[in-house]
């Protein structure tokens, strides 16, 4: 399960097929260093995002998808 302290880094580990839905809503820094080691709380905090929304969205592509 993926929350709001799961790394960016940790994230793309486990679930690289999120990265269109980080790109769409702007996280264009995937591959950044300083990307790697935020969390997803972090970085939607930087982005003026809901970090419950974003860990849902997430979450609800990742079930969608059988993972």
């Amino acid at each position: 399960m993926i929350t709001k302290n799961t790394t960016i880094g940790e994230l793309l580990v486990v679930f690289p097929e999120c990265a269109p839905i980080l790109m769409e809503i702007g996280m264009h820094c995937l591959g950044c260093p300083s990307s790697q080691a935020e969390t997803l709380e972090e970085a939607a905090f930087v982005h003026g995002l809901d970090p419950d929304l974003l860990v849902e969205k997430i979450n609800a592509a990742k079930n969608a998808m059988g993972k």
